[in-house]
C-alpha cells in the first residue's frame, strides 16, 4: 500500500512519470522504499530545503503508522 501511495504522489509531482520506480524493501516491523526518478525531475521531488521530500516522508509515515509499521523514503541518484 505504502509503496503506491508514494508512486501515484511522485508521479503526479514529475515530468517523466513512466521513469518512476519504487522498491520496496523491509521486514515485518519496517519498511525500506527506495524511490528512482529521472535526472531531470530529482530536484522537483526533493523540493527547494529538502520541503517536498520532507512532505512525501511524513505522508508515507503516517500511512506506515497506520499498518503498524515503520517506514523510511530513500530518494536514489
Amino acid at each position: 500500500m505504502e509503496k503506491d501511495l508514494i508512486e501515484y504522489i511522485v508521479k503526479s509531482i514529475v515530468d517523466s512519470p513512466s521513469e518512476v520506480s519504487v522498491n520496496a524493501v523491509g521486514g515485518e516491523a519496517s519498511l525500506i522504499l527506495e524511490l528512482t526518478v529521472a535526472e531531470a525531475d530529482i530536484g522537483k521531488v526533493i523540493g527547494k530545503g529538502g520541503r517536498v521530500a520532507r512532505a512525501i516522508r511524513a505522508i508515507l509515515q503516517t500511512a506506515a503508522a497506520k499498518n503498524g509499521k515503520r517506514a523510511i523514503l530513500e530518494i536514489l541518484d
